[in-house]
């Protein structure tokens, strides 16, 4: 297949790379040689069919990853596809240290680029996020108890915002500092926004 037109926002963004320009490269060349629109997404280099992002190269400090979108989706009898945090749904990186590394795997890589084009060819979603009954943390139940006001404006919140505020309050190791969390953003919650707002 003849490699499509390179973007010139690309070129510019290898060149102004602080580390793993070779790799970056060597990966483009790859995916250039598929029949994938070249874009920039996130500040990174991106590559879509049909509008729709298939991967993405991400330079990391300790590696060089192709991320696939729908990595979720793919069957990776090499097993080298690695989910990038425990809450990621359908991304799936695949990590260099060396350029030498993606030439040995390059009829790997490209063999994986084919089966994530046709996942997008074929119009795969991943299939619905399970929802699990959240989980409220010892100190958030005594909150609601002294205040059923709080507890009222918090499940008037969307289930999302919901797990942000459970998960923030839940990360914390002691319980004073669970509670402190809780005290600190009641204020918030009463006032319906979310976590981030």
């Amino acid at each position: 297949m003849t490699p499509i037109k390179t973007n010139p926002k690309v070129d510019a963004l290898i060149q102004g790379a602080p580390h793993w320009q070779g790799e970056i490269s060597a990966l483009r060349d790859i995916l250039l040689s598929f029949d994938l629109a070249e874009e920039i997404k996130w500040a990174k280099p991106s590559y879509l069919y049909d509008g729709h992002i298939v991967v993405i190269i991400i330079p990391f400090k300790e590696s060089c990853t192709l991320l696939f979108f729908k990595g979720g989706l793919m069957k990776d009898p090499q097993g080298l596809l690695i989910r990038p945090t425990t809450n990621t749904e359908a991304g799936r990186q695949m990590q260099f240290t060396s350029v030498k590394q993606i030439k040995d795997t390059e009829a790997i890589i490209r063999a994986y680029v084919e089966e994530a084009i046709g996942i997008e060819k074929a119009g795969l979603k991943m299939p619905p996020k399970e929802k699990k009954d959240i989980e409220y943390p010892e100190e958030l139940i005594e909150k609601f108890e002294e205040s059923p006001q709080l507890q009222e404006a918090f499940e008037a919140l969307t289930p999302g915002r919901q797990r942000e505020y459970v998960y923030y309050f839940s990360s914390a190791k002691q319980s004073e500092t669970r509670a402190s969390r809780i005290e600190k953003l009641a204020p918030h919650i009463l006032a319906g926004k979310g976590f981030r707002e």
